[in-house]
């Protein structure tokens, strides 16, 4: 059965963030509310919860990996160095949207 769970990630820090991980996540998860004025930033959504893992695996791939993560210096490197791209993807998507 699906409830809300609210998740801290790390990397988050723009709208195009926000307009990648929402993206990436909606066709498999439904709605995803992002909380961009909390620090760390928040990401909100109904999901089952033997769901989660692929939804940690999920962000981790895109580069914002959930603040209980521990990850090592090479993954933390790769993981800040993906979400680097994935806003600028996401940046790229919004300009189109609004244009």
């Amino acid at each position: 059965m699906k409830a809300k769970h609210t998740f801290q990630v790390q990397n988050v820090k723009c709208e195009g963030c926000a307009t990648t991980i929402k993206n990436k996540l909606e066709k498999e998860f439904g709605v995803i509310e992002i909380d961009l004025t909390k620090t760390p930033k928040e990401l909100t959504l109904e999901i089952e919860n033997e769901h989660i893992d692929i939804l940690r695996n999920t962000l981790k791939t895109i580069g914002y990996p959930m603040t209980d993560e521990q990850l090592g210096f090479f993954a933390n490197r790769s993981a800040q160095t993906k979400s680097f791209v994935s806003c600028a993807l996401g940046r790229i998507e919004n300009a189109k949207k609004n244009s």
